[in-house]
């Protein structure tokens, strides 16, 4: 299939096209701001489809809001008219077609004009009201609170939230380029005369500064968001894609000894801790026990031993581990453990515990196996 898209380096159109080569659409004719204008009659002549998302938000000044959103529009579907191409046509509108602002009137005389065009034609026209779109590659300090929050929390840099109980109404990019598909593909989400994505967040502005900011603390105290909530997750992927490129790695803190080391990686509130505990050849660790505490050891480099022993009894139990064998050994409560190297190198082992590890109740208690 030929698939024509405008304001292709913008950024739902960047986002879309590239879904669209990941799923093997690969006729693709990318039409943007810089593209040679002869070129639109080209690809209006051999479209067999139209995700017409150019569009001008941000003028210096308030005429080229008509005359981008309203006049390439009709260039468009002039072009659209003279090889008499009656192949579907979406456009990119937004929310605020329904306000009177200079903005909101050129979103609606573009839409006015693409039902018309319909009208006239019999092609059939998809019209997005797009409420605020969040994700990758969009322009931070542009028109987006949620890129500019991104990009500037990630480098120190101030921002403004004038009231933080607005409340926002964001759909999320990929959500957005899925059904952006599914209308390619004919199963588009149609409510009366417009089409809409399915799933929109609404959240308070306020509450979306503090989830970045989280974001950005997490590299001190290692706790993830709870990647259970649809948006905190999306917005994490967001926050990410607005790294400084010098800033991708951090640094942890090695609590290191003559034994080896134990390195807290990553900690959740409600799903618990991952750790990395390095031992030197021949080091026994542990000799402890939990009520409720418990954990599973993953030895991924060397090998050693684990020995486990109930509190009330004198038996001894051994599991032998290998990086040459992922295994997984839970440690029971109620039974005293350690980890013994046996190898001639450092043994590495992957430790999860059910819960972040508090030092005002640790839930550890000595006795030698």
């Amino acid at each position: 299939m030929k698939i024509l898209v405008t304001g292709a380096k913008g950024f739902i159109g960047k986002n879309l096209i590239a879904e669209l080569k990941n799923r093997n659409y690969t006729e693709i004719f990318e039409y943007d701001k810089d593209t040679d204008s002869k070129m639109l009659d080209e690809y209006s002549r051999e479209a067999e489809f139209v995700f017409h998302l150019a569009g001008v938000n941000r003028p210096i000044e308030q005429s080229a809001f008509m005359e981008g959103n309203f006049g390439f529009t009709s260039d468009l579907l002039n072009a659209l008219k003279k090889y008499e191409n009656t192949c579907p046509v979406m456009i990119s509108s937004s929310i605020q077609a329904e306000l009177d602002n200079p903005y909101g009137e050129s979103k609606k005389a573009g839409e006015d004009l693409l039902f018309a065009y319909g009208t006239e034609t019999g092609s059939k026209v998809l019209v997005y009201r797009f409420p605020n779109v969040f994700g990758k590659w969009c322009r931070p300090n542009y028109n987006s609170a949620v890129a500019t929050f991104c990009h500037n929390i990630a480098r120190d840099l101030p921002i403004m939230v004038n009231d933080p109980t607005v409340e926002m109404n964001l759909v999320y990019i990929d959500d957005v380029v899925s059904e952006l598909i599914n209308a390619l593909e004919g199963n588009e989400n149609r409510v009366e005369e417009f089409c809409k994505v399915p799933v929109v967040h609404t959240i308070l502005l306020g509450d979306i500064v503090n989830l970045i900011t989280f974001f950005k603390r997490s590299r001190e105290d290692r706790f993830i968001p709870n990647m259970s909530d649809a948006f905190a997750k999306k917005l994490y992927s967001t926050y990410l894609s607005y790294l400084p490129e010098d800033q991708f790695s951090y640094d942890l803190k090695m609590n290191v000894d003559q034994r080896g080391s134990f390195t807290e990686f990553i900690k959740t509130p409600d799903r618990g801790q991952v750790s990395v505990n390095i031992s030197k050849p021949g080091i026994i660790k542990g000799n402890h026990w939990h009520h409720t505490k418990n954990e599973k050891f993953l030895v991924v480099s060397g090998k050693g031993v684990i020995r486990f022993r109930n509190i009330d009894s004198d038996k001894v139990l051994e599991y032998f581990v290998s990086g040459d064998k992922m295994e997984v050994v839970d440690i029971p409560t109620g039974y005293t453990h350690n980890i013994e190297n046996l190898g001639e190198t450092d043994m590495v082992t992957i430790m999860w515990a059910n819960e972040a590890f508090d030092p005002e109740k640790p839930d550890t208690y000595f006795l030698e196996v």
